[in-house]
């Protein structure tokens, strides 16, 4: 994508944003609900299997829902407001970690010689089946950033949460740090390498993203579910600090049962990142000590979603999104085309 392409497109959600991937937490299930009769025919026998039942618990399960989904209604407007208090309430710590710093294989990605056996011989043997490693900050850019994220962390500013399944981070570009940062590294970066590495599932034409920080703690969030990312392509970068344990663990893609599934566990190691499937199944490990920030950046190409949603397996109904890359259609899929965009707001968010 050039320069520019960001403000000539407008994006969309699909519609399955608002009934799809609702993750309740005290039964780690992620589950659908459009109406209660479908969503108890689908769902009660198992939550009764989890440990939910009694009247009392499944009416606060239903509870718990209508707020999630009265959530994502909100989402676009209170987005917008943080973002708008931030820039009057904040005052960035090191400036220059906002913006891209560093160009390593990119090079050789962009030549003509470029091919996907020769990127491999560079970067060297997989971490997990189609899971590749590759060095993406240096030690003084991931500490000045972390000051950063800590500093904005303390101030007075409101936050945005990265989604229902990490409580504790951020999201970046509420922050500021799109323009300068997460786009250019993944039109930059990221983008040619994905190229090469999964032109089956669009890292030739990533045109948006969804980038946010999250922190693994004792006292909060210790691991991360078995889960598929709303991305074509996942970058995860581990930033520090000082920890043990949390390992990442990869299976199969989404549609493999996990019975049929071998996962692999994968160091963490800071500086680095981990370039993956966004629809390849994943997880964090619980940590021992310490606390872990890691980088993560959901990478969209709308000329693969707009034929099938890769939450809910459906054409896109398009609803207008909350600006911005919203999550990456274009009004080019079936839903726009039988009816145009709606004005409401798939997501794992």
């Amino acid at each position: 994508m050039e320069e520019g392409e960001y403000a000539q497109k407008t994006f969309y959600t699909c519609s399955c944003f608002i009934t799809d991937n609702i993750f309740l937490e005290d039964y780690k299930i992620h589950v659908r609900h459009v109406t209660e009769l479908q969503f108890r025919s689908d769902y009660q026998e198992v939550l009764r299997s989890r440990g939910c039942v009694t009247d009392l618990q499944f009416d606060e399960v239903l509870k718990k829902i209508s707020q999630e989904v009265e959530r994502r209604q909100c989402l676009g407007v209170m987005s917008a407001e943080r973002t708008a208090a931030i820039r009057q309430l904040y005052r960035p710590l090191h400036p220059h970690v906002y913006r891209l710093q560093f160009h390593q294989i990119v090079a050789y990605c962009r030549s003509a010689e470029a091919s996907r056996e020769g990127l491999l011989g560079l970067l060297g043997a997989e971490a997990a089946p189609l899971v590749y490693r590759l060095t993406v900050f240096t030690k003084t850019f991931c500490q000045e950033l972390l000051e950063e994220l800590e500093h904005f962390e303390c101030s007075p500013a409101p936050k945005g949460r990265p989604n229902t399944m990490n409580h504790y981070g951020m999201l970046l570009n509420e922050l500021g740090f799109d323009e300068g940062l997460v786009t250019p590294l993944r039109q930059r970066y990221l983008g040619p390498i994905a190229g090469l590495l999964y032109p089956d599932c669009g890292g030739r034409c990533l045109d948006s993203h969804k980038a946010f920080v999250v922190k693994y703690d004792l006292r909060e969030d210790v691991d991360l579910s078995y889960h598929y990312d709303n991305a074509e392509v996942t970058l995860n970068v581990c930033l520090g600090q000082s920890f043990t344990e949390g390992n990442l663990y990869f299976g199969d893609m989404k549609d493999v049962p996990l019975g049929d599934t071998e996962c692999s566990e994968v160091e963490h190691r800071v500086t680095e990142g981990l370039l993956h499937r966004g629809q390849q199944m994943h997880g964090a490990l619980p940590i021992q000590s310490g606390q872990r920030w890691s980088l993560v950046v959901w990478m969209r190409a709308s000329r693969e979603r707009n034929r099938r949603c890769p939450m809910c397996g459906r054409a896109p109904e398009l609803l207008q999104g909350p600006g911005g890359f919203a999550d990456g259609f274009t009004a080019t899929g079936a839903g726009a085309e039988e009816g145009g965009a709606r004005n409401t707001s798939c997501v794992l968010t």
